[in-house]
């Protein structure tokens, strides 16, 4: 019999809004039972900027009425919106008996992995969490430990509108430019998205189950 610590329940959301689903993952954090299986949300987000719990407003240059919502993860602003994959982990990392940087680093090495698949070579950078394509951000991660349980997770940009990182000094770095998949491929097919969503809910699965 699988034991709850060895399982990952996949959600697919869809298009979802930000302000619900933190507050849908705070409550599964908070009232889970020791028992409950760890749990991985595939998602994407109405355009929405994000500021971490360390974030300063003046990061937002010009939010071009798009809504700032201050959130509880780690890290600085970020934006999110349709065509970037996100994907909130909500596990008990005390259960499991992994710390914080271990996660940090399966989740780095996974969107690395999965880069690589589509011949597109990626790295991380020290102390600046991330994936990174030469200078520019491809994918972003934020998380928030509580009670020795995560949630938050990573966002991955595929096929995004890429204006409004322009818009904000990204993570804090002034000028840090950002990236995504179907620019850096010679030739994206037109299920990219649905296909990359697969490919990340395999990467994640392959090192966490």
């Amino acid at each position: 019999m699988i034991t709850p610590i060895q399982t990952l329940r996949f959600r697919d959301l869809g298009v979802v809004d930000y302000q619900d689903t933190w507050n849908a993952m705070k409550d599964f954090t908070v009232h889970r039972g020791k028992e409950a299986e760890d749990e991985c949300w595939l998602l994407q987000h109405k355009p929405v900027f994000t500021l971490g719990q360390a974030g300063r407003e003046e990061h937002v240059l010009d939010a071009h009425d798009i809504p700032l919502v201050k959130t509880d993860r780690g890290g600085q602003v970020t934006y999110h919106g349709p065509g970037q994959i996100v994907a909130y982990l909500l596990l008990d990392i005390r259960r499991r008996g992994m710390g914080i940087r271990h996660l940090v680093d399966i989740i780095e090495n996974s969107l690395i992995a999965l880069l690589a698949g589509y011949g597109i070579v990626a790295d991380t950078r020290q102390g600046a969490p991330g994936v990174y394509v030469g200078d520019a951000k491809i994918a972003a991660l934020g998380l928030r430990i509580k009670n020795g349980r995560s949630y938050h997770g990573l966002s991955l940009n595929v096929d995004i509108d890429l204006a409004p990182f322009s818009w904000i000094n990204p993570c804090g770095y002034a000028g840090l430019q950002t990236t995504q998949m179907r620019d850096l491929l010679d030739e994206a097919p037109a299920d990219l998205l649905p296909r990359v969503q697969q490919d990340l809910q395999r990467a994640l699965a392959e090192s966490l189950l």
